[in-house]
């Protein structure tokens, strides 16, 4: 059985977490992606904690099913061997600051001016027009600029980032769409594409209802914490060992709600009996459901919210979530062999295929830096004495123990475990 988007050759000259991640997705799809990292250390992350034997876990987040080699960017030689391996792949995925791809020769018009079938996607922080163009991409300056954190967290906290590098992660999703509608344009026109996004862009496109209650009408919503901005009662509710969570978001869930909670009277009382008047007096609801609420504890409740119709859950920990039953059942966790931290656990790709044969979407490990570089820069034609002299030169740099012929323990790619 083919993967979905085996076939397609993915050169990868990204770092840190917004590309990185998009070129997973893709690897996680299928496609043969090539990690080309900087010599002589490669990917920025690998030097950012927390380690596990030393390598970065913020690099092992993003960097599976991809062959990684090291090339020496500063080098004409370095420059003009990612031109011939971008010349001889469908699609190319980077996410430098803005205008640098075009000082190193590798601009999407100069590269398909000789092969215009070509697709490249750009991930930038801003993007690549207006005045904020060549700002540097960090995702919390972007969950700022976009509104994103001034809806996030509370009147008494202030605005409040996402506990994730979320600007990263959307700007990464996002990409991966825009490749994958230029892959399905290219099939009607035989032409590639170039393909743009930002954090800011990205994380604007989540705004949602949030964004369009300023458009319409000229709302700007305020910091709500834990409450819903627009339902009443809808959000987190002390119990009486902690938070749970509760989202009764229709009428006559809330009636329901009332019922279970033995607080009928509430569904006649003028301050409750519209979600509009709800609202207004949320702060005096959440008392009176709170009172209720803190004589039984979260995993008592929630199953009787769930059996009456009443979306509810308790607030987990990482621990709990990993160590939860469905989480378990839905395979969102797989494992892989990594030649130097040996079994490594990932968060799996979050869909079921058909194409996606037994949901193993984990299969090959983060790449060692310069792990494949002899046996990708083989697959693209050059001879061994090539590789070799380009070695020599410092223009590439391949992994000890890891090179063509040679046996060690992670000299092939990494075997999937059960």
């Amino acid at each position: 059985m083919s993967l979905p988007l085996a076939g397609l050759k993915v050169l990868d000259l990204t770092r840190a977490l917004s590309g990185p991640f998009s070129t997973m997705i893709l690897g996680d799809l299928g496609a043969e992606v090539i990690k080309v990292e900087p010599s002589p250390n490669g990917d920025m992350v690998r030097q950012w904690g927390p380690f596990d034997e030393d390598i970065s876990v913020y690099y092992l987040s993003a960097n599976r099913n991809k062959k990684g080699i090291g090339v020496d960017f500063r080098s004409s030689e370095g420059l003009a061997l990612i031109r011939r391996l971008a010349l001889a792949s469908d699609i190319v995925v980077e996410n430098f600051k803005v205008g640098t791809m075009e000082k190193m020769g590798l601009g999407y018009e100069a590269l398909s001016a000789e092969k215009p079938e070509l697709i490249m996607a750009s991930i930038s922080g801003f993007g690549s027009q207006g005045p904020a163009r060549d700002w540097a991409g960090f995702d919390q300056i972007a969950q700022g600029y976009s509104g994103f954190m001034s809806l996030t967290g509370t009147a008494e906290s202030g605005p409040m980032r996402v506990g994730t590098a979320v600007g990263d992660l959307t700007a990464g999703l996002w990409a991966v769409i825009g490749i994958l509608s230029a892959v399905v344009a290219r099939k009607n026109t035989g032409r590639g594409q170039h393909v743009e996004t930002s954090l800011l862009a990205g994380l604007m496109g989540l705004l949602s209802v949030q964004g369009q209650r300023y458009l319409s009408v000229g709302e700007v919503p305020q910091p709500c914490g834990n409450v819903h901005p627009v339902i009443a009662p809808y959000g987190t509710f002390e119990t009486a060992d902690g938070p749970l969570n509760l989202a009764p978001a229709t009428q006559q869930m809330w009636v329901k709600l009332c019922s279970i909670l033995d607080l009928d009277h509430l569904t006649t009382d003028p301050r409750f009996i519209t979600n509009a008047e709800r609202m207004q007096h949320r702060h005096v609801l959440k008392e009176e459901l709170e009172a209720s609420l803190k004589r039984r504890t979260r995993m008592e409740w929630t199953p009787v919210m769930i059996e009456n119709g009443i979306p509810a859950g308790p607030i987990n920990t990482l621990e709990d979530v990993f160590t939860d039953p469905q989480v378990q059942a839905c395979n969102l966790v797989q494992s892989v062999e990594h030649p130097i931290v040996g079994t490594l656990r990932q968060v799996a790709l979050p869909l079921t295929m058909a194409d996606i044969e037994g949901g193993r979407s984990v299969r090959m490990a983060p790449p060692v830096f310069g792990q494949h570089t002899q046996e990708v820069l083989a697959s693209f034609g050059l001879t061994m004495a090539e590789i070799k002299q380009l070695e020599e030169k410092q223009v590439t740099f391949q992994a000890q123990g890891f090179g063509q012929g040679e046996l060690s323990k992670g000299a092939a790619s990494a075997q999937v475990t059960q």
